[in-house]
């Protein structure tokens, strides 16, 4: 059995910062504690270092199957393990869609072949798949994925009657995409009337507005909390949004969460100024008045966890004109690194980022021994550097499209070393890819 000796690692852990040894021993954490000694073990030195759980991202889209020119499992989740992600729970919207038990088999088998992270999928929901949905075993699979906006095809779940039944009839988690689809259509119609066709990036958040998210987002809830559900709503994106989360109950008693994603942290309108179609998001990337409140709900417990809704596309598709560009981008290789920024800004602490990208998403979804820095846990863990900058050029990227919104900036921190359950998989550049990531299990009654 391999044996890992890290030493004189700053742990940061459940609130906590202190200075310990920590033994790995095959896929786990077998020791925490000072002046650990085992001469069977390969020691490296964490002086100066910071050591965090894994990152566990509860939304990516890696685009395979059917997508492939934009991303892949095996890509994409290189490049999270290079940023700091050694878990992830990817979308249903591929081709085909992962909207029933043999087509989401089919994604766990190719990720267990090829994925350098630890990895679940969600289910997909339709307007006629409730029967399939409620066959699922979520022991072993993150939650059941409803589009309530802004997908194509049978993927978007606008009946009434059937989101009524998933939410009253199923067992999973709910993780929903919340945009009101009419009035979205409405926006855009008006405002080609108004301008026409040739639209700056600016209009999205126009197009795609506060009130188009706020009245599906108040829907779910009212449906969750009409049979109550459990509820997840993915990418807040407005203020107004918040008034539908509550900070009084601690976390694992809710039965409703929300997730902020890095983008809507990072970015305003203003930056489709000089960004354009690359910070082009579904919801939208919208005011400094919505960032700046999104922000205050992560520091004071509305919102629950931080999250990537990593999303590729080629650079020749974003570089198309606005009403033909598609929505979303890639960012599992620097969403830690951004947060690491926050925390250089002085605007949040590392335990809290800790707890919004580790601890809050294990518990959540109730992941089986991961998301923490305890005995008898996976090591999922993450060395950083605090004071050794990373420059985001075009040939840093592992992305398969190859471009960052990211680009030409210069983040404080950088990340040294990844373990994936114990293998030391990313290290200061270089990949040790003799082991795959384990498929996520979750402790559900």
């Amino acid at each position: 059995m391999q044996k890992i000796l890290i030493k004189n690692a700053t742990i940061v852990n459940e609130d906590e910062q202190f200075i310990s040894d920590l033994l790995i021993e095959g896929n786990f954490i077998a020791e925490i504690g000072r002046d650990i000694t085992d001469s069977s073990a390969k020691v490296i030195d964490a002086t100066g270092l910071i050591l965090m759980p894994g990152a566990i991202d509860d939304q990516v889209h890696f685009r395979e199957p059917g997508l492939t020119h934009k991303g892949e499992i095996y890509t994409e989740a290189k490049a999270a393990v290079a940023g700091g992600i050694t878990s992830y729970m990817e979308m249903p919207n591929t081709i085909p869609q992962a909207v029933t038990i043999a087509e989401l088999e089919k994604k766990y088998e190719r990720a267990k072949a090829c994925s350098l992270a630890n990895y679940s999928f969600f289910m997909g929901g339709t307007n006629t798949n409730l029967e399939e949905t409620l066959k699922v075993d979520y022991k072993n699979v993150c939650g059941l994925k409803i589009f309530m906006g802004s997908s194509t095809g049978d993927m978007l779940v606008d009946n009434e009657k059937t989101l009524e039944g998933f939410f009253s009839k199923s067992n999973a988690l709910i993780a929903t995409h919340c945009e009101f689809d009419p009035m979205v259509k409405e926006n855009q119609k008006r405002i080609i009337s108004e301008y026409g066709e040739d639209l700056p990036a600016y209009f999205h958040p126009i197009i795609r507005n506060e009130e188009a998210c706020f009245k599906s987002s108040s829907f779910a809830v009212e449906l969750a909390k009409t049979y109550n559900t459990r509820l997840h709503i993915l990418h807040i994106s407005t203020a107004k949004e918040l008034s539908l989360f509550s900070n009084k109950i601690p976390l694992k008693q809710k039965r409703i969460t929300a997730e902020a994603c890095i983008h809507h942290l990072w970015f305003n309108d203003d930056d489709y100024k000089t960004k354009g179609n690359f910070i082009k998001w579904n919801p939208s990337v919208k005011t400094e008045y919505d960032r700046a409140h999104i922000f205050e709900a992560v520091l004071d417990g509305r919102i629950d966890v931080i999250a990537t809704d990593h999303a590729p596309h080629t650079l020749q598709e974003k570089q198309l004109p606005y009403l033909q560009a598609p929505s979303g981008g890639p960012l599992v290789q620097h969403a830690v690194i951004a947060m690491l920024q926050f925390y250089k800004q002085k605007k949040i602490t590392l335990e809290k980022i800790v707890r919004m990208m580790s601890h809050n998403v294990a518990d959540i979804f109730k992941i089986e021994k991961r998301g923490y820095i305890r005995e008898g846990y996976f090591a999922d863990l993450v060395l950083v550097d605090l004071n050794t900058p990373t420059e985001v050029t075009k040939s840093s990227l592992l992305y398969k499209c190859g471009w960052s919104p990211f680009e030409g900036t210069t983040f404080s921190a950088s990340i040294k070393k990844t373990f994936v359950s114990g293998h030391l998989v990313y290290d200061n550049g270089t990949f040790d890819e003799s082991r795959t990531g384990e498929r996520l299990s979750f402790k559900r009654d």
